[in-house]
C-alpha cells in the first residue's frame, strides 16, 4: 500500500529497520568503549599500511619503472594501485561470509594479520634495478593480497561499532571508522613529509621510502592484540539461530533496493576519497609543480580538518538525518569542485592549506555519514556482507582507479581542470541514490 499523500518519502523505513528491538546481551560503557578502541586502532594500523603506497607513488614509480617518462611510470604504479582493488569484491564475499557467520571479531582479526604482513613484505623487495621485471611483479602479488585484505575492514569495523552503539548515536559511532582511516593516512603524510625533506632524493629512492612499510609489523601486532581481545556484538550474539542456516550472499539477494542504492551511495566516497586526500599531494606536485613538501605539509593538515570533522557530521546525521548531511556534501561538491582547483595553480603556502581544508570539510560531510547509512541498509544477518560487497565494488571501480583515471583525464583533455569535472559527476550520480534512500537516523536495527 503507497503512503498517504500527506506522509512525505523520508518517512519510509528501510527493510533493515524495524521497531525497538532490545540488545542481549546488554551492552555496558566498558564494551564499547573496546569496540571504540579496535576498531579505530585496528582500522588505523590498516589505513595507514595501505595509504603509504599512495603518498610515496612519485617515489615507488622511480624505484619500481626507472625506464618510464615521468607520466608514464606515474600511470603504471597508479595502475597497480588500481589493480589491487579489482580483487577487492572477491575479498568483500570472503570477509562477508566470514564476518556474518563466524563473527565480526573473527574476520577483523584475520584481515590485519595479512594486510600488514603484506605490508611489511613491501619493504623488503628488491628495485627494478637489482631485479629487473621480476620487482613489479612482486609488487603486484603483494598489492594483490592488500587489496583482498582491505576488502574486510572498512566494513569490518563499520558493522562492529554500528551494532554497538546505542540507539541515537550510530552516526557517532560509526564516523569512528574514517576518523581512524583518516589518522592512518596522516600518519602516512607526516612520514611521507618527513622523508621527503629530511633526506635527499637520492636517500629517499634507495632506502628512504621502505621505512614506513617496516612499521607494519609491530603496528599491526598491536591492532591484532586488541581486536582479540574483544566481544562479539550483540546484535550477532541476539541473531547467533537465524544466523547459523544463513548463505549471506544469497540472503543479501533478497534485499536488492538497498545493494543499488548503497552501491550508488558509495561513489562519492570512492572516488572523492582517493582523489582529495591520496591523489592530490601526487598531482600538486607532478601536474602544478607545487613543492613537494608544501604538498604533504597542506594535505597534512587538512587530514587533521577532516579527522575531527567526520565525527561531527557522524554526530549531526543522527539529530538531523543521514540523507540531509549527504545531499548537502553532495550539491557543495558540484558548486565548488571547479572554482577548488582553479584556485590551487600556482598559489602561495597558506591559500593552497585553505583550499584543501575546504575539500576535506565537504568530503566529511558525506564521509562522516556514509558508513552509518551503509549499515542501516540491511538486516543483520548480512549486514557485513551487504556494507562490504557494496562498499568494495564502488572502490573497485571507482575508487582504486581514481588516481590513475584523473592522470589519463588530464593526458587526453589537456586540463588540469579534469579531477575536479570528475568528482562532481560523482557527486551527482550519489545526490540522486541519496536522494530515493529512507531515512534511518531514528530507527532501531533489525
Amino acid at each position: 500500500m503507497s503512503n498517504p499523500p500527506h506522509q512525505p518519502p523520508t518517512a519510509v523505513v528501510s527493510p533493515a529497520l524495524a521497531g525497538p528491538v532490545p540488545l542481549s546481551p546488554e551492552v555496558s560503557a566498558h564494551d564499547r568503549r573496546r569496540a571504540i578502541e579496535s576498531s579505530f586502532l585496528g582500522n588505523f594500523v590498516e589505513w595507514f599500511d595501505y595509504a603509504v603506497y599512495g603518498y610515496l607513488s612519485s617515489v615507488i614509480a622511480q624505484v619500481f619503472f626507472p625506464e618510464d617518462s615521468g607520466r608514464t611510470a606515474l600511470v603504471k604504479t597508479f595502475g597497480l594501485f588500481a589493480i589491487s582493488f579489482l580483487i577487492r569484491p572477491l575479498g568483500a564475499f570472503v570477509w562477508g561470509h566470514i564476518g556474518d557467520r563466524y563473527g565480526r571479531k573473527t574476520a577483523l582479526s584475520w584481515s590485519i594479520m595479512i594486510m600488514t604482513g603484506a605490508t611489511f613484505c613491501i619493504a623488503l623487495l628488491p628495485s627494478h634495478a637489482t631485479v629487473g621485471v621480476l620487482a613489479p611483479i612482486l609488487l603486484l602479488l603483494l598489492r594483490l593480497i592488500q587489496g583482498f585484505s582491505a576488502a574486510g575492514e572498512y566494513a569490518g569495523a563499520s558493522t562492529l561499532l554500528t551494532e554497538y552503539a546505542s540507539n541515537g548515536k550510530r552516526g557517532l559511532f560509526a564516523a569512528v571508522v574514517p576518523a581512524s582511516t583518516a589518522s592512518g593516512l596522516l600518519l602516512g603524510s607526516i612520514l611521507a613529509t618527513v622523508l621527503t625533506s629530511q633526506l635527499s632524493e637520492a636517500d629517499v629512492n634507495s632506502w628512504g621510502w621502505r621505512l614506513p612499510f617496516l612499521l607494519a609489523g609491530p603496528l599491526g601486532l598491536v591492532g591484532l592484540y586488541i581486536r582479540k581481545h574483544l566481544a562479539e556484538t550483540p546484535q550477532f550474539e541476539a541473531a547467533e539461530k537465524e544466523i547459523a542456516h544463513s548463505v549471506p550472499l544469497r540472503d543479501v539477494l533478497a534485499e536488492p533496493k538497498a545493494l543499488v542504492i548503497s552501491l550508488f551511495v558509495a561513489l562519492l566516497n570512492a572516488i572523492g576519497f582517493y582523489v582529495i586526500l591520496s591523489y592530490l599531494p601526487t598531482y600538486l606536485t607532478d601536474e602544478l609543480g607545487q613543492d613537494r613538501t608544501h604538498a604533504f605539509m597542506a594535505s597534512t593538515i587538512a587530514l587533521l580538518a577532516y579527522i575531527g570533522s567526520v565525527l561531527l557530521t557522524g554526530w549531526l546525521s543522527d539529530r538531523v538525518g543521514r540523507r540531509t548531511v549527504m545531499l548537502v556534501s553532495s550539491v557543495a561538491f558540484v558548486c565548488t569542485a571547479i572554482p577548488a582547483f582553479l584556485l590551487l595553480d600556482k598559489v602561495g603556502f597558506v591559500l593552497l592549506v585553505l583550499i584543501e581544508v575546504f575539500m576535506g570539510l565537504v568530503l566529511a560531510l558525506n564521509d562522516g555519514v556514509l558508513p552509518s547509512f551503509l549499515s542501516e541498509q540491511f538486516s543483520t544477518k548480512v549486514r557485513f556482507t551487504g556494507f562490504a560487497l557494496t562498499f568494495n565494488i564502488a572502490n573497485a571501480v571507482f575508487g582504486g582507479t581514481a588516481p590513475m583515471v584523473a592522470t589519463l583525464l588530464i593526458g587526453w583533455t589537456g586540463s588540469k581542470l579534469a579531477p575536479a569535472f570528475y568528482l562532481m559527476l560523482a557527486a551527482t550520480i550519489t545526490f540522486v541514490a541519496v536522494l530515493r534512500a529512507a531515512e534511518t537516523n531514528k530507527e532501531h536495527l533489525r
